[in-house]
Parts: C-alpha cells; structure tokens; sequence
C-alpha cells in the first residue's frame, strides 16, 4: 500500500518534514509541524535527504528517478504520510511527482517560493514579500518557526543562572551576515559593534549576543571583542545554544536585516524588535521590514532603544490552520 495509512479521525495525522537539513530550513517545516501538533494529534518523522552523485545541484527537472537518486539514508519510501511538509530546493524532484506516487492520498505542502508552477502541491506557503499569488497559495509574514511562549519559558529555565543577573534593559542581538544580497565586512562589524555599544552603556543594560552560520569569522571575532566589555553574554558556539532563552529574557531585540527566521522569531515575542542595517539592498526585504514596521513589530535601529507595545506575530500557527482546513476538505471530497 502507497497511500497513508491514516484509518479514522482518533489515529494521528502522519506527517514527514523534508528537507536537505539545514537548520534555518528544516526548523521552518519543523515549526509548521508543531504548529499542526498543537492543534490535532500527529505523528512526526524529519526526513533529510541528499542525492547520489551531484544531481541536488542540477535543476529538478534533469531528475528522472528521484527516487533511485536518493542517498542511502535519506529513508524516503512508501508507506506515504498524510501531510508531507517540504522546504527548499533540494526537496523539488520528491514534492512535484508524490501527489501522483501517493494517488492524490498525500496533501503536498511546499514552503518558501519554489519557482516552479504552484499547481503540483496541495499549498504553497512563501513568505508575503515573495509576491507568489494563487489559489493554493498562502502568503505569510516572514517564515514558520518554532518560537512559542512555551519554549521562550523553558529554555529561560535552562538558562536562568546566567541570565537572571544581568541588568536591564537587556538587549538580545542575533547576528546572521552574508547572503546573496547582503555582507557583513570587517568595517561594518566595527560600526555596528559601536552602534550596539554606545545605548547599552549609556542605560546600564546588558547584551546577549548569538551569531549564525552565516557569520564571516572577521566580523564574528571583531564584534566578539568590542562587545565583551559590555555586561552580558556572547554565545561561543559550544554547549547548548541560549538563543529562545535570549528572546525569552530580552526587553530588546536587535537582529541583522537578512535573516527572515530570526526576524519573525524575534516580532513573535511581542518585544521591540530592531533592524540592524548591513552592506547591500533587497527589494523583498524591504518589502518585508516595511511589513513587519506596518504591524508595529519592527523599526530600523537609529542608535538608541526605546519601547512599544504589539500583537506578537502568529503566523504559524495561521498557517497551520490552514493546512488542516484544506486537508480537511480535500478529506472530505474524496
């Protein structure tokens, strides 16, 4: 049997999250997914997957046999799941052909713009400022995560000792760096490192700094070194990563402009979130910072911390409302 194996409304939805495993990816699907949970019992499974002998690089459509070209352990076969949850590219070859593998049983949902024709998946969820239309096409604000006020407060407990003693105003600053449209050199990181510096001292608060795996080690070494004067705590990389318990003790946030997760993650605490400005332009991220400034989440960082009060973003949970309408209906037509 190819189809789910789902039999009655009291057996959990089997859901898959597919992805190459990065983790800003795959944390996306994994975000939906437990947004699903909240709402009606599944059944989880993370699938990473990779392909045999450079074929993730060639377009999908140059994939005959997807699933002959998998790698060993990307464990990706029949029995199909109700809902399969599939973010980024790698992912294309598998999401376009399994409502046909499946017998239209799967509801196929694709995160992100997958710039193929959207008609092949069940629901396509990109962020707004993407601009991707259609009838199976939800546009949300940002990208789904897995930030919940739930997680905030349990990760604070983990981390409590070191937190608890910090002074306010304590100011989380999540560093990403460069991508296709922007940089983050050695000079910007000096500037931006004085820019953080300056208000913190000036009112006494602390800082708590994490960066990614986007961070060019120069400017990763050259904040960690401004800033390590300043009261507070700069994450190494090593042990348990403190980020949600950053957003969780935080009466600030500041967050670099290119990262979409760390910026939805950051409006979805209902704190004062700030922009911090790197080298290049994107006109979809403005679009997204003028957004999220819309909604009263967020504002560029001038130099100075102030407060403000808004409906904390929630726009997983939304989306995976959603999901469940239309797998519904589509349930109940067949």
């Amino acid at each position: 049997m190819d189809g789910p194996v789902t039999t009655s409304d009291d057996t959990p939805l089997r859901v898959w999250v597919v992805s190459d495993g990065r983790t800003g990816i795959e944390n996306q699907g994994i975000g939906l997914a437990e947004a699903l949970a909240a709402l009606r019992p599944i059944e989880l499974s993370v699938k990473r997957i990779g392909w045999r002998g450079g074929l993730g690089a060639l377009p999908w459509w140059l994939n005959l046999a997807p699933l002959r070209s998998l790698s060993p352990d990307s464990d990706i076969a029949p029995p199909w799941p109700d809902i399969w949850i599939a973010a980024g590219r790698a992912t294309l070859p598998l999401s376009l052909r399994l409502r046909r593998w499946s017998k239209g049983a799967t509801f196929v949902v694709q995160l992100q713009d997958p710039r193929v024709p959207v008609g092949a998946f069940d629901l396509v969820i990109p962020p707004k400022h993407d601009r991707l239309q259609g009838d199976n096409v939800l546009p949300i604000v940002g990208a789904p995560h897995r930030v919940t006020p739930e997680r905030l407060a349990a990760d604070y407990e983990r981390f409590r000792d070191q937190l608890e003693p910090l002074p306010h105003p304590r100011v989380a600053v999540l560093i990403g760096g460069k991508s296709k449209a922007f940089g983050l050199s050695p000079e910007r990181a000096a500037a931006m490192a004085h820019e953080i510096e300056l208000p913190i001292l000036q009112e006494g608060g602390s800082v708590m700094v994490t960066f990614s795996r986007r961070t060019p080690e120069d400017a990763k070494a050259l904040l960690s070194a401004r800033l390590r004067h300043v009261p507070g705590m700069i994450w190494d990389g090593q042990g348990d990563n403190p980020y949600f318990a950053f957003l969780a003790a935080a009466d600030y946030v500041l967050v670099t402009e290119e990262s979409t997760n760390m910026t939805t993650e950051a409006a979805s605490t209902g704190k004062p979130v700030f922009i911090l400005k790197l080298e290049g332009e994107s006109l979809k991220f403005r679009l997204y910072h003028e957004e999220l400034e819309r909604l009263g989440a967020a504002r560029p960082f001038g130099g100075a911390f102030h407060s403000w009060s808004y409906e904390p973003l929630n726009e997983t949970t939304r989306a995976a409302a959603e999901v469940l309408r239309r797998y519904d209906a589509r349930a109940g037509n067949r």
